[in-house]
Parts: C-alpha cells; sequence; structure tokens
C-alpha cells in the first residue's frame, strides 16, 4: 500500500526554524560558553581603553543567574562554583538599585574590573599603596603610560596637567604608571595620577564570605570596592560575576564606523587584536 508523501512545509516555516535554532544556540553560547564585552569608560587604563572588544570566558567560576542576559533568574544560587584568582579581570553585574536611587550610575550593568580580595582578607590602601592581610603590594614607579588623543579619550578625558605631545608632534596624554605584583606572582600594571586622600587613603576592609574586593587599574578614576554603593561598588557577591576577560579581539578609537569603510583602518586600533590578560 503507498504512503502518502509527507507534505513540504513552506520555506518561510522553514527560515524561521533555522532563525530559532540560530538563536537558541547563540544564547546557550554566550550565557555558558563565551560572550563579548565592550569597554565604555576609562576606570581599567592601561590595560583596556575605551572602545577595547574583548572576549569573556562563563565557565571559571560557575554560573548563576547573571550569566543569562538580563540576568533572569532560571539558575538559583550558583552552580559548579570556583572562586576567582588575585589578579584575575572579571565581568560583572553591579549593585540593584536601592530604594530612591533608580538613577545610579553604578547600578544594574555589567561592568569590569581586577580581583584585589577574596573572602577573609583585609585590605587598606595608604598613599596609593595597596595592604594585603597587612603586607603592602610591592607597587614599582615604570615608564609612563602614553596614549594618542582620539575622538573616544579627548583632551578632556585626560586631564589638562596629563596632556601632552610625542616625538612627532601629535597630542597625547601622559600618566604616571606603575607596577604591581601579588602574592600569588600576578603583575600588573595601575595608573596613579595624583595624591587623592579619598582614594589613596582609606579605612579597613575585610571581604565578607562570598565576596570579592574589586579595583580598577586607574586607581583614580574607578569607582570601585573602595567606595560603598551608591558611590561605588562596594564587596561583590560572587554570584554577580559573569565571567572572566580573556582576550582583546577589536579596538575602536571612536573615529571607526561600519557604516563609513573609509574610516576601517585609520580608527580600528588592530595592534590590539589578540591581547591576553
Amino acid at each position: 500500500m503507498a504512503t502518502k508523501p509527507k507534505p513540504q512545509r513552506s520555506e518561510t516555516v522553514e527560515t524561521l526554524r533555522f532563525l530559532l535554532k540560530l538563536a537558541l544556540a547563540v544564547l546557550i553560547l554566550r550565557s555558558f560558553v563565551f560572550a563579548p564585552f565592550s569597554i565604555p569608560s576609562e576606570s581599567m587604563l592601561p590595560r583596556l581603553l575605551i572602545g577595547d572588544y574583548l572576549f569573556v570566558t562563563k565557565w571559571n567560576y560557575g554560573y548563576s543567574r547573571w550569566s543569562l542576559p538580563g540576568g533572569v533568574p532560571l539558575i538559583p544560587g550558583r552552580l559548579f562554583p570556583h572562586t576567582p584568582a588575585r589578579g584575575d579581570v572579571v565581568v560583572f553585574r553591579s549593585p540593584d538599585p536601592v530604594a530612591g536611587d533608580t538613577n545610579s550610575e553604578h547600578a544594574d550593568h555589567d561592568v569590569i574590573k581586577r580581583v584585589i580580595g577574596l573572602p577573609g582578607d583585609t585590605i587598606q590602601v595608604t598613599h596609593g599603596q595597596v595592604i594585603l592581610n597587612g603586607k603592602p603590594i610591592p607597587k614599582q614607579r615604570v615608564a609612563d603610560f602614553v596614549l594618542p588623543l582620539s575622538t573616544n579619550f579627548d583632551a578632556q578625558k585626560c586631564g589638562a596637567p596629563f596632556v601632552d605631545v610625542d616625538a612627532k608632534g601629535q597630542p597625547i596624554c601622559r600618566y604616571p604608571q606603575f607596577r604591581e605584583t601579588l602574592p600569588n606572582g600576578r603583575s600588573y600594571m595601575v595608573l596613579d595620577q595624583a595624591e587623592l586622600p579619598d582614594r589613596d587613603d582609606t579605612g579597613l576592609y575585610t571581604v565578607p564570605a562570598g565576596d570579592v574586593f574589586l579595583m580598577g587599574d586607574n586607581r583614580d578614576d574607578s569607582a570601585d570596592s573602595r567606595f560603598p554603593y551608591p558611590a561605588g561598588m562596594g564587596y561583590i557577591p560572587m554570584e554577580r560575576i559573569e565571567g572572566k576577560a580573556v582576550v582583546t579581539f577589536a579596538s575602536n578609537d571612536g573615529g571607526a564606523s561600519l557604516l563609513r569603510p573609509w574610516t576601517w583602518l585609520s580608527g580600528w586600533r588592530w595592534s590590539r587584536t589578540g591581547e591576553g590578560f
């Protein structure tokens, strides 16, 4: 007995099925494997510039609701939790707005900082030097950090005392730069522009269980764990960490636009592609 042929699906239905499968694959990839992230501020200079694009791996510290787009509350607590290492650069979700402060610039968005303190650590900043568990973190003066002025980092963002010109007469920003080395051997550059009492001299912090203490590498332009919310970020619960920064894949100085092909060579900082952490 002949079987009836299956009705053919329309091209529109097939296209919709493909797009749904693609969207699901992208959602799974972004939530559990890796996701792109763009740098909107100068708080992580000198390692990260405004306009950098980087990949963040999602599995390093476990999964929580903040692993999902928009923080959809489908994952209770943390699954497969792991504690970050001091020196890791992490992307996290900033604190929720407090009552009556829904317009805080530090509330409820993705932020990137460096892990300095783990649960139980004591931290204090004295004259710009971080004191971790009673011992100063070595801070060595190195060559100035020099950055050409650009569309997204102009003279106003640099600050008048630090605007300079290079050997070719091109305008640049020049900041004092230091190398910090953590007890685990992790070493990285930080900027410390001036002696600012509210940033370079703090009280003693003790990191609560389940939280981390985060700081921006640009110490005088970072609202981080040195400042309680809403002035800064305060301690950050590990369940709000979304992933670990691993590599820069593109960088735009503000002059490049996908809609203007003639800017692709001049506006993109191709030399930053592939820089790891």
